[in-house]
C-alpha cells in the first residue's frame, strides 16, 4: 500500500511532463513567428525587386 501512495505523491514524472509541453508550446510559438517573419521580408524584397525592375 505504501508503494501506491508513493506513487501518487510522486510528482518527478509531472514536472518533466510540464517541462516537455512548455518546450513544444516555445517551439510552435517560434515556428509560427519565423513563417510570419519569413512572410513579411519575402514580401519586402519583392516589392523592392519590383520597383528596381520598374525603374530602369
Amino acid at each position: 500500500m505504501k508503494k501506491l501512495t508513493d506513487f501518487f505523491r510522486n510528482e518527478e514524472g509531472a514536472t518533466a511532463v510540464e517541462y516537455g509541453l512548455l518546450v513544444a508550446l516555445i517551439a510552435v510559438v517560434i515556428i509560427v513567428g519565423a513563417g510570419l517573419l519569413g512572410n513579411a521580408v519575402n514580401t519586402k524584397f519583392s516589392d523592392v525587386a519590383t520597383q528596381v525592375t520598374n525603374a530602369s
